[in-house]
């Protein structure tokens, strides 16, 4: 070990049971979480909860994707180092003043000393040799080991909220659609007429939409107020009682089934579907994710109106699924149609959802990593009343997006053109699917068989008649010879 612990130490001054201690305690504590992900998979298999298991491969896999980057940032930490740039280009698009770079550097060796003051000069210790290696080009380093040792902490950051807020997000969607739970219950018990309290809301909506016109010269069916009227109403009743009773009605209806039918446990599994498409990322959430890091320059407060561009989103999206609503009207039997959708394309509000629920949790992680790397007065913070709000408006987006619009999503594309698959449960599903495949398999089976017989047909039909009987007598004579020559004699 390096002599008054003011140097650093390399692994040929490390003793043997030191590195043996640390690789064990690293190593049980990855077989501790692997094992607790292998039994979550495991009881998601024995309750059939096909949708959760996707959700937790998902959430495997990007874990898996940001520790794979994370180890190419500390194998290439080297190369990374020894790139130089100019003086010019390094202080340009800061996220802190200049004048206050030194101070916000100071208050960080400050905050951290208690904790990690011997990690931070081992990381200034190892990245003074690439600092030498510029300085004598007169540049400087692209990063400093400090900086990618905060990138890897912002990355962990980022994977640990993220799956934190997944799963808040499917613990309020499965408490919205709990409530459900009552109306189909006294549905189900025959104690609402389901014909009555529908011409009861289309007797209502008629006498409202006559006073508005005639009185106060309001007409509802223009698009301005029928959309006004739908962004309002995801925050005080996004689905009434009224409207569950329509859609169930409309959806039975629509697919033949019986009134016994339970609508709502039918939400639950479709809720539980759509919740697995959100988890995860797709490659071009990074990319747009890249393009709006470089925004984060000081004076600016990128992270706050990221935040409110979520926000924005999340409620136009809201206010669409609202509309739908408002568009089927108050029938007893409105027709499913994907015309009611952006596009005739349900999915693009699915895919929204996705990515303001993907760049919240980035904007909550970013916010959580300054906080505990840098303190809660750092420059990169800005002003505490523009950090307060993105941390309100990112928190708010997280539990209104799984309280309110994706469970509306998913009981709103009921009304779509085309069947879905969580209408069964998984064991049915499997069968469907099984069936259809061997269906499959046993029509292409038979065309190919059919298809070579007609090729053999036209093969056959294209010889010349006098070349066929030669064909044919050359084969009957050949037959004659192999009969006869080789039977036994005596």
């Amino acid at each position: 070990m390096a002599a008054g612990g003011g140097g650093t130490t390399t692994i040929e001054d490390t003793p043997t049971w030191v590195v043996a201690v640390v690789f064990s305690v690293m190593f049980v504590i990855a077989l501790f979480l692997k094992g607790i992900l292998r039994r979550i998979g495991k009881y998601l298999n024995r309750k059939n909860q096909r949708s959760l298991f996707e959700a937790l491969e998902k959430i495997e896999d990007e874990f898996m994707f940001l520790g794979f980057i994370n180890l190419l940032l500390w194998v290439f930490q080297g190369r990374i180092l020894r790139i130089c740039i100019s003086n010019h280009l390094s202080g340009s698009w800061l996220p802190c003043k200049k004048e206050n770079a030194s101070s916000s550097t100071s208050h960080f060796y400050t905050f951290n000393s208690i904790h990690i003051s011997g990690t931070a000069r081992g990381l200034l210790a190892q990245g003074s040799a690439s600092t030498d290696y510029c300085a004598q080009k007169g540049k400087v380093s692209l990063l400093s080991t400090a900086a990618l040792h905060h990138i890897r902490l912002l990355i962990f950051s980022f994977a640990v909220v993220h799956m934190v807020s997944c799963v808040l997000t499917f613990l309020c969607g499965i408490a919205k659609a709990r409530q459900w739970e009552h109306w189909e219950s006294s549905i189900l018990s025959k104690k609402y007429n389901v014909e009555r309290v529908v011409k009861v809301k289309v007797q209502k909506s008629q006498e409202q939409g006559f006073i508005s016109v005639r009185l106060l010269g309001i007409d509802k069916s223009s698009a301005s107020i029928s959309w006004l009227e739908s962004f309002f109403k995801q925050f005080y009743g996004s689905i009434t009682k009224s409207d569950y009773i329509k859609l169930r009605h409309g959806f039975i209806k629509a697919h033949s089934l019986r009134d016994n039918f339970n609508f709502q446990m039918y939400n639950i599994r479709a809720f539980k579907t759509e919740f697995s498409e959100v988890v995860g990322t797709r490659w071009y959430y990074w990319l747009l994710l890249v393009i709006l890091l470089p925004l984060n320059v000081s004076g600016r407060h990128a992270y706050f109106w990221i935040s409110s561009v979520s926000l924005i989103l999340l409620l136009t999206m809201g206010a669409k699924l609202e509309h739908v609503i408002y568009q089927l009207g108050p029938e007893l039997e409105p027709q499913p149609s994907d015309s009611y959708f952006w596009f005739n394309r349900p999915r693009i509000l699915l895919s929204v959802i996705h990515f303001v629920l993907f760049l919240s949790s980035f904007q909550l992680a970013f916010i959580f990593w300054i906080w505990v790397q840098y303190g809660f007065h750092s420059c990169i913070m800005g002003q505490v009343g523009y950090m307060i709000s993105s941390v309100i408006l990112g928190a708010f987006v997280q539990f209104f997006c799984g309280y309110n619009t994706l469970p509306l999503y998913s009981i709103l594309t009921n009304m779509g053109s085309q069947f879905r698959k969580p209408l069964f449960n998984d064991r049915i599903s499997d069968a469907v699917s099984r069936w259809v495949s061997r269906t499959k398999q046993k029509v292409a089976s038979k065309t190919s068989e059919e298809k070579n017989v007609t090729l053999t047909k036209e093969a056959a039909s294209k010889i010349p008649q006098g070349k066929k009987a030669k064909q044919t007598k050359q084969a009957r004579s050949s037959c004659w010879d192999q009969c006869f020559k080789n039977r036994p004699r005596g």
